[in-house]
């Protein structure tokens, strides 16, 4: 073969094993290759398996299946298990005088009329023997086989390469499936129907709702004021459903400018207007066999909300700009906390897109009307902020628990969270007392829950707190009590008498 003849068929190799991401369709291909540049009759790849010793055949031309089956050979065995346990080469000129060739397939003996060749390299994997490379080649007295053989070296080691590459994407492609899978499970995990915080009866039927639509394919319309959770049931509704190892996508429709929501929705063309300079797929496409999650569903405009109910009564939508019909498999999940009835009476929202999203309406009470989760959700944003800003506080103080159940919560659980937060970030001790609040929660004429009061009661009420806490902590026990607040127990005993504090039942 010629110089130039040698590069071509080289380059010939290197795209065939570039060109398929399947290392088997790769190797035929490359052994189809060198049959027809190298007069090759047959041709095999054979691989090690580092386990049992044991080589086989994993691709062949030439030889059929069941000679390939029979092709197995342990490591030294023959010609090919001797190439593959030295990793050095070996070019046989007549195989019919060779007492090494085994002929393990029954392909070359028999009624054989024409002498063969035989030449097998090594694949080597740095510098570890993988497999080996065999071709039979007709007989030429003068055929110069060792030029042949540097060839085919050359040509397992890109074999050998395309392994390491192949292999290397495999496991990068195994660690992301893993890590994938992981992450998922941690979603699944953290968005369990009984990771949502509340044992109010309220809030029960709302679990039991959950549980009875999850593994459904139901459309379902939260509803509730801001602030009451609605993201976090629609998570759970998606992870608790059939589609969880499918895509949860969200869309806030009250954050989209009315021009964009649309584009945002369903895609766009490239050129289908200014600034559209990409073809880009829209939230029900990226949606594909999971949920959509529409949050704010009242705020899109008629226009969007015709184009939005074909999506759901069709299964099918065309991008802005394009006139291809794109099918979806999409499950839909809104949330609102308009009131859309009245929405559809004064002729803002469709009539037949309320009746389409509301199969299956989930309402989430405000706060205000689940006084009895109060505690509870504080406790729980208490632990998670502590252990988020490395604090340690280990209570509310009684007064500080007498705030919060007061209050009527106008922003709901968003609103609670964001309180406590605030006290864990201000709170230097390990108690949060009511000054650690916000100010709505202590003045009464800013919440309308508590009364006014003089700053002499108000004075009384923080060393009633400061008494009641420091008893607690000396379990009843005046005298270290008064130690812990740096007064005298003459002093002490007066105020508990005068706020009719008990101190034994802190014992």
């Amino acid at each position: 073969m010629e110089n130039m003849d040698k590069i071509s068929f080289l380059y010939e190799i290197s795209r065939a094993l570039n060109k398929h991401s399947d290392l088997k369709k790769a190797l035929y291909t490359v052994l189809d290759i060198l049959s027809a540049n190298m007069n090759m009759s047959r041709g095999m790849i054979t691989i090690l398996n580092p386990l049992s010793d044991e080589i086989s055949i994993e691709v062949a031309h030439g030889i059929s299946r069941s000679a390939m089956q029979k092709g197995i050979y342990k490591l030294g065995e023959g010609v090919t298990g001797r190439v593959i346990q030295t990793g050095e080469a070996v070019t046989i000129p007549k195989i019919s005088e060779s007492p090494q060739f085994l002929d393990r397939t029954g392909t070359r003996g028999g009624g054989r009329t024409q002498e063969l060749s035989f030449i097998c390299v090594p694949i080597k994997k740095e510098q570890q023997v993988i497999g080996a490379l065999g071709v039979d080649l007709p007989y030429e007295r003068d055929y110069p086989l060792q030029e042949d053989e540097k060839l085919l070296s050359v040509v397992a080691a890109m074999i050998a390469t395309q392994v390491i590459h192949l292999e290397r994407i495999r496991r990068e492609k195994e660690k992301l499936k893993a890590e994938n899978e992981r992450l998922r499970l941690e979603l699944e995990k953290k968005y369990r129907i009984k990771n949502i915080v509340g044992n109010s009866n309220k809030m029960r039927e709302v679990y039991q709702m959950i549980s009875q639509v999850a593994r459904s394919n139901a459309t379902v319309l939260i509803r509730g004021e801001s602030g009451t959770g609605k993201e976090l049931v629609a998570n759970a509704i998606h992870y608790n459903s059939s589609r969880a190892s499918h895509p949860f996508v969200k869309v806030n429709c009250a954050a989209l400018p009315a021009n964009l929501i649309e584009s945002e929705l369903f895609g766009h063309e490239k050129g289908a207007f200014t600034g559209a300079i990409h073809q880009k797929a829209g939230k029900f496409e990226l949606a594909h066999k999971g949920t959509l999650f529409l949050d704010e569903i009242g705020s899109i405009t008629p226009e969007v909300q015709a184009k939005l109910l074909r999506v759901l009564q069709e299964k099918e939508l065309e991008r802005v700009g394009g006139n291809k019909t794109i099918k979806v498999d999409v499950r839909i999940i809104a949330a609102t906390n308009k009131n859309l009835e009245q929405s559809v009476a004064e002729s803002l929202f469709r009539s037949d897109l309320y009746y389409r999203i509301n199969v299956f309406p989930i309402y989430l009470p405000p706060l205000r009307e689940r006084k009895t989760d109060i505690l509870a959700l504080a406790d729980y944003f208490l632990e998670k902020y502590v252990r988020e800003n490395s604090k340690e506080i280990l209570r509310f103080s009684t007064p500080a628990i007498d705030m919060l159940m007061a209050y009527h919560w106008p922003g709901n659980v968003r609103e609670l969270e964001n309180c406590i937060e605030r006290a864990v970030l201000l709170c230097e001790d390990k108690v949060i007392h009511g000054y650690h609040l916000p100010p709505t929660l202590q003045t009464g004429e800013e919440s309308g829950t508590l009364p006014s009061q003089t700053m002499e009661e108000a004075v009384e009420k923080l060393e009633r707190e400061m008494i009641i806490d420091a008893l607690k902590h000396t379990r009843g026990n005046m005298s270290q009590a008064a130690q812990t607040l740096g007064t005298t127990l003459r002093k002490i005993s007066y105020k508990i008498g005068k706020y009719g504090i008990t101190p034994k039942q802190y014992g």
